[in-house]
């Protein structure tokens, strides 16, 4: 997570504050975690998927490709995982509506 906030620390333009919005991962709140002085760190609050829709992304993922399987091997694993996510991907309209929430969509 410190090389992931390094990358993103240095594509912050100069002059300007990056807010990143994360759940509560154990390696979101580390201790060890330096965050660079341009980037703040926002947590979700604890079991709330519907301020997170990434959330929905992986358990649509999980439903559709992953669940009720038998993996053989770690190869097997990571081969069936880029296939779930290459076939999700090829779907920017189902992200994009696992991502919706009607209460941020109402006027």
């Amino acid at each position: 997570m410190n090389f992931h906030l390094k990358e993103i620390a240095q594509a912050v333009a100069p002059q300007s504050h990056a807010v990143l919005i994360l759940d509560q991962a154990a390696w979101h709140t580390s201790l060890k975690l330096t965050v660079p002085a341009n980037i703040t760190i926002m947590p979700l609050p604890p079991r709330s998927p519907e301020l997170n829709p990434v959330e929905n992304v992986w358990q649509f993922i999980r439903n559709t490709w992953l669940s009720n399987r038998i993996f053989k091997t770690y190869d097997d694993i990571v081969d069936i995982c880029c296939h779930a996510w290459n076939k999700l991907i090829d779907q920017p309209w189902r992200i994009m509506s696992l991502g919706l929430r009607n209460w941020a969509h109402k006027s």
